[in-house]
């Protein structure tokens, strides 16, 4: 591959779009922000916030977002990263690009990822929260290689985001740049026309924010939906990089 594209799979409410930013800070690098936002609200009918604006901006066939992640790299750069929602690779998503791509995947406790989605929306299911996806996209992933895929927990990300950049970008066999830490405020041209909805916190952001302990207090209602995800979580845990 001429170009070092990265797909980084994620679930919702996770520190995505701040790693979004921390890649797009590099010179060398280009972003896409959920290129299957549009395919995944057209194909379910979902109702999230700015629906119709989303579908609008497109692409709404995925092979037209698939061709924009394995053609020309925005910029002629030598990285092109690739924000996922795991959730957002639908079944009839084809996964021949899959070979094209470096892949990695940012997980995060699956009790904190709940609680941060029901202050934006009242209802959850675990497809939601895309846990069983992003173990099959792992699977997929690892089936095509000898050695699995990076797996960058937040928890421990936001403890050291220094030591785990670099342990990721030498899996990559990219240098490390200090500028990977620290963005300007504000609204980017590569943001996604969603962002208004849901990207207040890095928005305001300059940096990754320090870790501090969250409420893991799940409640009763919803407690069936993390012992689903919670072994998957566990199991891409144990597989995590380290510094």
């Amino acid at each position: 591959m001429s170009a070092s594209r990265i797909a980084c799979w994620s679930g919702p409410r996770n520190i995505s779009t701040a790693m979004m930013r921390a890649w797009e800070n590099r010179p060398d690098c280009a972003v896409v922000d959920e290129p299957l936002y549009a395919h995944f609200l057209a194909a379910t009918g979902a109702d999230h916030p700015g629906r119709e604006q989303v579908i609008a901006a497109g692409p709404v066939a995925w092979q037209d977002a698939v061709a924009g992640l394995i053609g020309p790299v925005p910029g002629g750069r030598a990285v092109f990263y690739q924000k996922h929602m795991t959730h957002h690779l639908l079944p009839g998503v084809g996964r021949d690009w899959f070979g094209a791509v470096r892949h990695a995947f940012l997980i995060r406790d699956p009790r904190e990822v709940l609680l941060s989605y029901l202050k934006s929306r009242p209802t959850v299911t675990v497809e939601d929260l895309g846990v069983p996806q992003q173990w099959q996209i792992f699977e997929a992933v690892y089936a095509l290689s000898d050695s699995p895929p990076p797996v960058i927990d937040a928890g421990e990300f936001l403890r050291d985001p220094e030591g785990l950049l670099r342990a990721w970008c030498a899996t990559l066999g990219l240098g490390f740049t200090p500028r990977m830490l620290r963005w300007s405020a504000g609204l980017r041209a590569s943001d996604g026309v969603w962002a208004p909805h849901w990207y207040a916190a890095v928005l305001a952001s300059t940096g990754f924010e320090p870790y501090r302990e969250r409420d893991r207090r799940v409640p009763d209602a919803q407690r069936a939906i993390v012992e689903a995800c919670m072994p998957i979580y566990e199991a891409l845990f144990a597989r995590r990089l380290r510094a």
